[in-house]
Formats: C-alpha cells, sequence, structure tokens
C-alpha cells in the first residue's frame, strides 16, 4: 500500500494529469499544513477544491465579459447613485436592477439621459455584473443595424445564424439608440424583430438613449407603426432617467 509523501506524489501527478494544478498546489500546501491532521473530512475538500474552482468561475465570467465587449470596463454598479452631478429617477433605481432581477424575467430597461450623464457607465455596469450568471452583448445601435443588414445581403445563412445568437443573449445592450436618424427600412425591419422576438423569448434588452422616446418617432424615418413599435417594447418594463445637475 503507497502511503505517505508516495501517495501524495501519485494524487499530485494525477491531477496535473487532468488539469487540475491549482488543487495539486493546495493538496500539498495542506498536507504539509499542522492543521492537516485535525481538519474535519469536509473543510479539508473546501479547501481543497476552493483555488480551482474560483479560477474556473474567474476564467468563465472573463470569457462571458470578452464576448460581450465589456471586458476590462471598470464599471461598478455601487458607483451609480446620486451625487452633486447626476441623479437616478426614479430615486434608487441602479440599486434596484443591480439584483438582475429583470434579466431572470426577461424584462427590458430604458435608459435616458444626455450626452455624458452616465448611460453607457449604468449598462455596462450592469452587463458586467450580468456575466456572473448570464450571456451577455453590448453593442452600439447604429453598428449592430448596420452590419446586419450587410450581412442579410452577403450571406444570408451566416445572417440567420447571427440573429438566433443575439436573440439567445440573456441580456443585449443597444447603446446610443436612435442617436441618428434611420432612414433605411431594412434596419427598421431588423430593430424591430429584434425587439419583438427577444420579448416573446423573455429575453432582456437594456437600451441607452439621449433622446425622449416620444421623439423616437421622427428618427424613424416614413414608418410611424414601426417607430410605436419599437417605443413600446423598449419602454415596456422599466425606464431609468439620468439627470445632470444643473441642467433641465
Amino acid at each position: 500500500m503507497i502511503k505517505g509523501d508516495d501517495l501524495l506524489m501519485d494524487l499530485e501527478e494525477q491531477m496535473q494529469t487532468i488539469k487540475l494544478p491549482l488543487m495539486a498546489l493546495k493538496l500539498d500546501e495542506l498536507y504539509r499544513s499542522p492543521k492537516y491532521l485535525h481538519m474535519d473530512k469536509l473543510d479539508f475538500l473546501s479547501e481543497l477544491l476552493a483555488p480551482e474552482y474560483k479560477d474556473k468561475v474567474t476564467k468563465t465570467i472573463n470569457n462571458r465579459l470578452r464576448t460581450a465587449h465589456i471586458i476590462g470596463t471598470p464599471c461598478e454598479i455601487s458607483s451609480c447613485k446620486d451625487t452633486k452631478k447626476r441623479s437616478y429617477e426614479p430615486h434608487g433605481a441602479p440599486k434596484t436592477l443591480s439584483s438582475l432581477r429583470f434579466i431572470e424575467d426577461g424584462q427590458n430597461v430604458c435608459i435616458l439621459g444626455a450626452s455624458d450623464s452616465g448611460k453607457t457607465y449604468l449598462a455596462k455596469a450592469l452587463g458586467a455584473s450580468a456575466c456572473e450568471k448570464f450571456r451577455v452583448s453590448y453593442n452600439r445601435c447604429s453598428e449592430l443595424l448596420e452590419s446586419l443588414v450587410a450581412l442579410k445581403i452577403e450571406d444570408y445563412t451566416r445572417y440567420e445564424r447571427r440573429m438566433r445568437k443575439i436573440l439567445n443573449f440573456h441580456l443585449l445592450i443597444l447603446d446610443d439608440f436612435l442617436l441618428n436618424t434611420i432612414a433605411d427600412e431594412r434596419e427598421i425591419k431588423i430593430l424591430l424583430e429584434l425587439m419583438e422576438k427577444r420579448i416573446e423569448l423573455s429575453r432582456s434588452t437594456i437600451i441607452c438613449s439621449q433622446r425622449e422616446p416620444e421623439s423616437w418617432k421622427s428618427m424613424i424615418m416614413n414608418d410611424e407603426v414601426s417607430a410605436n413599435a419599437i417605443m413600446k417594447r423598449a419602454t415596456k418594463h422599466y425606464v431609468v432617467m439620468i439627470q445632470l445637475k444643473g441642467t433641465t
């Protein structure tokens, strides 16, 4: 029977072979620790698994952040609170949204405010937090629509695959929503399809816009019906207004 240091070496080698290097290091550390002989079995197992588990979770979150295009974004939801520079209406909205219940319930969030008011910061902070549990995608609205129209013309099969992927993100963030006029009917159709199907699938969308929803109609040329439908879906659940102090 293999005992002591020989068994330890065998176990460490096995862990290395099945690609659990952090567990191997932790086993060696625990085995040589004075507390080893007095440890409860479950406590020992918990400490042994902890580094490997933490590493795997961190890698998963970083992969999600990278896919979402918000990795490295220093956005903290705790920073989204009323200050001398800005206020959030309704009061405490960021804290309410930080529970991420709106994602679980498949609800939309519309964040409104002037340029540099913190709309993108709040949206990315929510997105970064969501990456711990959900698949997220951050996009500038006009760039996404233009790329989808081009892909639809170039390769309809790839377009369908990309649409399915976008529809299935638990959270889709559309920044700079209707910042510029949309005159291309193809873009309007795709935007409406995205909004409609994501609601049908109970998938959440965060929309950030400098413009009041009532003014969106004038930004969607020659299609008031679609404009009304888009506005209704975008503002269906939560509307957050970020007000810069000293502005109206």
